[in-house]
């Protein structure tokens, strides 16, 4: 049997089906708000984070375990709910199935790599699934009374996906509409997919959104709307800073020290790779576009 807790006030009930199970600091990183869905015939918990694994379990017995993507602080409860059956898209099932899969979704290497590999395990609990299911968009997992559907949104990972839930509920997962904007830094992340992921999903119909971190809950299409305009505004904005910056002759290494997603004062194992994906990722689009030109190897200019 697969453990159960009592959540007490930290469970939000939407419907009489789908409660949040808010994550500590309202869901901010670390954590994040996992949901539960309950039907007639099963029950089951999207992207069981560690305040889950805190917690000691879910409200209800979970039949499966549904994940959004590869991400460490999605998957901290694979292992707490091991006897439930875990889905996951396929173009993210080698992150569910061993550490070694999940790290290649990263992209880190050397001592970067190992060091965020063993955080992950002692912080975020990992797990490895090697009896994960992949699903694909469309996929419905029917609990009785209640319907569960994949919508696969590439461009953070590969694999990538929000749940349309019968009853009005849609589940947001990482594009989390915060002020930070969309992340596409990992090996496994690309800015085109991403951006026509955001184009589909602004046309989301339903009573409540639901994002994994910080924004939590947004009840009503008008307010999802204009958040997820202001959120899919950080690409252009960005875009348009490193453009200034390629005013003169740059380099990719001037731009990931100058930093154009984080701010200076941050300190993370993946701050660097990231910046340096991002930057690479705009200026390919730069040259694409005709915005920018290789006026020496390695060396970009804006025109």
């Amino acid at each position: 049997m697969t453990p159960v807790a009592d959540w007490g006030e930290t469970q939000r009930r939407l419907t009489s089906d789908v409660s949040v199970l808010v994550g500590a600091d309202a869901g901010k990183y670390p954590s994040g708000n996992s949901l539960v869905v309950r039907g007639d015939g099963e029950s089951v918990i999207i992207d069981p984070s560690v305040t889950v694994v805190a917690n000691g379990g879910a409200p209800v017995p979970v039949d499966a375990v549904i994940i959004s993507h590869s991400h460490e602080d999605h998957m901290a409860g694979n292992g707490l709910f091991a006897d439930a059956r875990l889905h996951i898209h396929d173009e993210d099932l080698p992150g569910a199935r061993s550490l070694d899969g999940l790290m290649e979704v990263y992209g880190l290497t050397g001592a970067a790599r190992e060091d965020f590999a063993d955080q992950i395990v002692e912080e975020f609990h990992y797990a490895p699934r090697p009896d994960a299911e992949g699903f694909v968009d469309g996929h419905v997992w029917d609990l009785g009374r209640v319907q569960v559907e994949a919508v696969h949104l590439p461009g953070h990972t590969r694999g990538h996906s929000g749940f349309r839930i019968s009853g009005g509920v849609f589940f947001l997962s990482d594009i989390d509409l915060t002020g930070f904007g969309p992340y596409y830094g990992d090996v496994w992340s690309d800015l085109d997919d991403f951006e026509r992921s955001l184009v589909q999903v602004r046309e989301e119909e339903a009573d409540f959104y639901v994002t994994y971190h910080h924004k939590g809950v947004i009840e009503g299409r008008d307010e999802f709307v204009a958040l997820i305009d202001a959120f899919h505004a950080v690409i252009p904005r960005r875009h348009a800073a490193m453009l200034e910056f390629l005013a003169e002759p740059r380099s990719i290494d001037d731009m990931v020290e100058h930093r154009f997603v984080y701010r200076p004062h941050v300190q993370h194992v993946f701050a660097e790779s990231v910046e340096r994906r991002c930057a690479a990722m705009h200026v390919q689009r730069m040259l694409v576009q005709g915005d920018a030109d290789e006026v020496e190897p390695g060396r970009f200019r804006a025109r």
